[in-house]
């Protein structure tokens, strides 16, 4: 094949049969599709039953690269892993970095199509194009440490690449996350619950078949042009030095550090968890991804009551600090770093566990939930200890952790007693910690994106505020936003602002990319530079309107999976806390959301994707003009 970024291979496993075949799909495939969750939709659409349970084994679960995958610039060994979600009932997606996508790449295949489900538990073994299906029944409910121990055992071999699921995804905790590095996560939707249903242990990989750019020469200047940069570019640079973790302090400033489950924007705790202090205090190592200059991942050592904290397990980000500390008014950084790496050990996602626990804990302060559904825990805020204990609990589904890792909109519908009202949910997927009573936008993505509450799926509201800097709006520019506007209005221009740089993420998405890196906000590189560098790997003649195509074809094929699900402008919402004022102290105090803002937004919003407004879905003249008239056919 001409189009040397790419092996050209699709690796299609069918666990019942246990049997294993190759695709070699056309050069047009990719050029269409570009990899990631676009590429795994066209399978997951045309082939899993419409309207089937999420741990049925006919749940078609894909793992897709992206064309720049595996080469040698900064951010772009990331990996898409979709299926139904089992959270939610809508599509599933998420995405994670480190070394396994490079190496599966390097190992012979573009990506993974998995199909049914084993009589027992079995990994996926591939080196340099070949492919083994192994039993893992020695490996089952081994957390990911030893699993991680035990395969390289097995093989003889310390630098093979694993993504794993831990005892959460054998238990079917409907936020598993799956593993790899015992430290990257596929952490949201419950991708880890699917794989656990499927009796799929781990993917092993190795092989040394390295792909090349079609403009080498152009692929390295742009590489150590990043490199250069870094230094001098305030935003990765902190990333580099402080992590995520570095915006504890900013966000709790503006009144937007979610605490006490959601309920007030500033946190008297923050001073003790942030980014600087992990970096002077827990702080060991920084690691990194295959092939990126950063270096912004965390790696910690500390111990809390005698239990330690070990390097191996990373460190806790941004996310991880907000819903295990600010969430839940914890502000010890020894026991959020130990929350950590107690979800890494089991394979959870510490979104949702942190946050479902926050929502426990809010619910046992009203009296709603009583020491007797606990099973005696004390769950009031603040309790480090018993936060700890139901991530346990959570993990091996066991006394009142069996409720709790149901997530917490379908625990509520369990428990009842108005449990309901505290949700801070979209599609039934627990919010991040960056709060859209502050960043006005953030509640529209929130509730119109296909897979619930994610914050990487647009650029945040500063970025088209008349505080952005000279970087911000030179990048803004690059891709059509020029209008700079007050800081809290809502207008049109926010709902613009979401499907703007929603497609440009997009394609960041699909194409498995970092969005730290090449993104539109807080990035190392320009959108310009997006195109430029896949121009360089691609050889293609490609532009902006490329990248705003790509983007929109994926979010486009996502929201066609629910459109056939049943979901519809009605399940683009948001939990009611958000339409209630803020309490506690600071700017954001009385802030909240107005019915008829938020619908408003929303109404241009579906106007400017081209969708039906009463709908909120695609429209078959949409898909069409995305070439993707086969989508309304398998509808």
């Amino acid at each position: 094949m001409a189009l040397e970024c790419i092996n050209g291979k699709i690796l299609h496993v069918d666990l019942t049969k246990r049997t294993t075949w190759v695709e070699e799909p056309p050069e047009s495939f990719y050029r269409t599709y570009g990899g990631g969750s676009a590429m795994g939709l066209t399978y997951i659409l045309k082939e899993t039953p419409k309207g089937i349970d999420a741990f049925d084994p006919a749940n078609v679960m894909t793992f897709f690269t992206g064309m720049p995958t595996g080469l040698l610039i900064s951010g772009q060994s990331r990996i898409s892993v979709n299926a139904k979600s089992p959270l939610t009932g809508a599509i599933g997606d998420s995405q994670s970095g480190g070394f396994f996508p490079a190496r599966l790449k390097h190992a012979g295949f573009d990506g993974i199509v998995v199909r049914g489900k084993a009589a027992s538990p079995v990994y996926l073994w591939i080196n340099e194009g070949e492919v083994e299906i192994r039993d893992a029944a020695h490996l089952w409910g081994k957390q990911t440490h030893e699993s991680e121990e035990l395969i390289k055992q097995e093989l003889k071999d310390t630098n093979v690449q694993i993504l794993q699921i831990g005892p959460a995804g054998e238990n079917k905790v409907r936020f598993a996350a799956i593993i790899s590095m015992m430290n990257r996560a596929n952490g949201r939707t419950g991708m880890g619950a699917v794989m656990g249903s499927k009796n799929l242990k781990a993917i092993v990989v190795q092989g040394a078949l390295r792909k090349k750019a079609a403009d080498p020469k152009a692929l390295t200047e742009l590489f150590l042009r990043g490199t250069k940069r870094i230094p001098d570019t305030p935003s990765s640079h902190g990333l580099h030095v402080d992590g995520t973790a570095g915006g504890v302090g900013w966000q709790n400033f503006t009144g937007g550090l979610p605490t006490r489950n959601y309920n007030e924007g500033q946190f008297e705790g923050h001073e003790t968890i942030g980014g600087d202090v992990m970096t002077n205090t827990i702080l060991v190592k920084r690691d990194t991804c295959f092939s990126c200059t950063i270096r912004c991942k965390r790696v910690v050592e500390t111990e809390y009551k005698g239990i330690k904290v070990e390097g191996r397990f990373g460190g806790p980000e941004y996310e991880t600090i907000g819903t295990f500390g600010s969430y839940c008014a914890i502000s010890d950084l020894s026991a959020i770093a130990l929350a950590n790496q107690m979800c890494n050990q089991n394979g959870l996602d510490t979104i949702t566990c942190g946050a479902t626990i926050a929502w426990a804990m809010e619910s046992f302060e009203k009296g709603q939930l009583t020491l007797e559904d606990t099973g005696g825990i004390d769950l009031h805020f603040g309790n480090a200890d018993a936060m700890l204990k139901m991530v346990e609990l959570i993990a091996k589904r066991e006394g009142f952790g069996n409720i709790l890792a149901e997530g917490s909109a379908k625990a509520s519908k369990i428990i009842g007693r108005g449990t309901e009202d505290n949700l801070a949910t979209a599609k039934g997927q627990e919010a991040p910690a960056h709060m859209p009573q502050v960043k006005r936008s953030m509640g529209l993505i929130y509730a119109v994106n296909p897979f619930g509450a994610d914050h990487t799926q647009t650029e945040h509201d500063g970025s088209i505020e008349e505080t952005a800097g000279e970087d911000a709006r030179l990048r803004m520019s690059q891709i059509g936003m020029t209008n700079f506007i007050k800081p809290g209005v809502i207008d049109k221009e926010r709902s613009k602002l979401v499907a703007v740089t929603q497609k440009v993420l997009s394609c960041v998405d699909m194409m498995g990319l970092c969005s730290f890196v090449w993104g539109v906000g807080w990035v190392l590189y320009f959108p310009a530079e997006l195109v430029e560098m896949l121009r360089a790997v691609t050889g293609w003649d490609l532009s902006m309107e490329d990248v705003f195509e790509y983007g929109e074809r994926r979010i486009n094929l996502l929201r066609a999976f629910n459109m056939r699900e049943g979901f519809t402008r009605k399940d683009d919402d948001l939990a009611p806390k958000f339409f209630r004022p803020l309490q506690g102290t600071g700017p954001s105090k009385g802030i909240h959301y107005t019915r008829e803002e938020f619908e408003g937004m929303k109404d241009e919003y579906y106007r400017l994707m081209g969708w039906d407004i009463q709908t909120g879905n695609p429209t078959p003249e949409k898909l069409a003009e995305l070439k993707l008239d086969w989508v309304v056919e398998v509808m």
